[in-house]
């Protein structure tokens, strides 16, 4: 199995919008290192059979999947609604096209909900033969649900992120927590025993009511005790070469283009 981070960055992405005559707004980042240039949150998950899971559609899901070489797309997972998740969806049409065919969307019955209502024409019968717009097929999915997807096994989790819920998901040896404030009792029963944790850190500090800070990401990543916890939608206040130099063992930024490899 492979893991692609295709986008590791905040709501606003990094560089924000701004900054000196308009040039991006890089907080304490520093604009030099190629890996604080972060689009918005979003992976991949190659099977060993040869699917991919995408899960969510970032607004840069276009440059996305071409930097990092994701070719073809077999399902869909989104964890949430948020905008910097699902904006990219109308370029699924060109994944449509590569698959010949419409692709699964597996999402909680409120988040299609709210897809459908955003994206209605996504989610009407396709009209063969050709895919002059997405065609996806709504999967509905509840937290704790066990299923197989793209030649996965996935368990889901249910996450606090403040106003709303997210979905966390665990393969295997990895699992990924975007966009979370809170962790109750049953999702770190699922995060047991992982080798690999990508988790959602927003900024230092302070606290956030809707994303986790630093503090306590690192309070996560000593409960959890996996071998590597990589951190991710992170905003402009995570200059990639601090964490690199301040963060503990086994806990690092990652990065957009990120892979990483298990075995089977």
């Amino acid at each position: 199995m492979r893991v692609k981070l295709l986008g590791t960055g905040a709501s606003a992405g990094v560089p924000m919008i701004g900054g000196a005559l308009g040039g991006g707004e890089w907080g304490v980042c520093d604009p030099t290192e190629p890996r604080n240039v972060r689009t918005r949150a979003s992976i991949a998950v190659e099977s060993a059979s040869g699917e991919c899971l995408l899960v969510d559609t970032a607004p840069e899901m276009r440059q996305q999947l071409v930097a990092s070489r994701v070719g073809r797309v077999h399902a869909l997972l989104f964890t949430h609604s948020h905008a910097d998740h699902i904006t990219g969806l109308d370029d699924v049409r060109i994944l449509n096209r590569i698959a010949g065919k419409p692709l699964d969307a597996y999402a909680t019955e409120k988040t299609l909900g709210e897809l459908v209502r955003r994206f209605d024409y996504a989610f009407r019968d396709w009209e063969p033969p050709g895919f002059y717009r997405p065609v996806l097929v709504r999967r509905p999915v509840a937290e704790n649900d066990e299923l197989e997807v793209a030649g996965l096994r996935l368990r889901l989790f249910d996450q606090d992120h403040g106003f709303s819920h997210t979905l966390g998901l665990r393969i295997g040896p990895f699992a990924y927590s975007t966009d979370v404030v809170r962790l109750n009792e049953a999702a770190f029963a699922t995060l047991a025993g992982i080798d690999t944790w990508v988790v959602g850190c927003y900024q230092r500090e302070p606290a956030h009511k809707t994303h986790a800070h630093l503090p306590v990401a690192l309070d996560w990543a000593a409960r959890v005790g996996a071998r590597r916890t990589i951190l991710t939608h992170m905003g402009v206040d995570m200059d990639w070469a601090w964490l690199k130099a301040n963060l503990p063992p086994g806990v690092e930024p990652g990065f957009d283009g990120m892979v990483l490899d298990f075995p089977g």
